[in-house]
């Protein structure tokens, strides 16, 4: 089978390194093996863009037909990503900035940066200036589960705290305690872009 790109299910176009065998096996040479996760980083950051995923855990590699399935698994070829194949993938990420173990003090899962933290700070303070909350108080709640659907909808906590961070430290935005748990008030004309 020649390399080639393949279009899945949800429309996320998969490149031609997907339909190489030895790009499912961890290469026994470092050199090629950091090649491979640098091609994972990439593949496993763009699907997570496209599907508005957060969370990657070792075992999405042994289960079949779960939100990773089109990229960990390539039926054409009788390829899938190994657990412990992942778990070094994940490991790298880690270590080059591009996600953070959540919960803490494990290895078998992570939050993807698909944006950094700053970026997300700056969709966030675009957010709350395009609907209207400069200098007002919102709860971390109602900027993950807003009524009508944003970029932030479903945005991890642990993502979302570290957004307000960059802002707070731009002076940007100002954390409160509010009785439903946190918040923040976005600043207006408050730090640079």
């Amino acid at each position: 089978m020649a390399l080639s790109t393949y279009k899945t299910q949800s429309g996320f176009l998969l490149p031609s390194i997907h339909s190489a065998p030895p790009f499912f096996t961890q290469q026994p040479n470092p050199a090629t093996q950091a090649s491979v996760a640098q091609n994972w980083t990439r593949l496993i950051l763009s699907y997570a863009r496209h599907k508005g995923l957060f969370a990657l855990r070792t075992e999405d590699a042994d289960a079949p037909g779960g939100d990773w399935d089109e990229i960990l698994r390539n039926p054409r070829i009788n390829r899938r990503l190994l657990s412990s194949h992942l778990n070094a993938i994940l490991a790298d990420m880690v270590e080059r900035g591009h996600a953070v173990y959540e919960p803490p003090r494990q290895t078998s899962s992570v939050l993807l940066y698909w944006r950094s933290p700053e970026e997300w700070a700056q969709v966030l303070y675009d957010w709350a200036n395009s609907m209207g909350q400069l200098n007002t108080i919102m709860t971390f709640y109602e900027i993950v589960e807003p009524p009508v659907p944003s970029p932030l909808s479903g945005i991890p906590l642990p993502i979302l705290r570290k957004a307000v961070a960059v802002l707070t430290k731009a002076g940007r935005a100002q954390v409160i305690a509010v009785t439903d748990g946190e918040g923040v008030r976005f600043l207006a004309g408050a730090g640079a872009k």
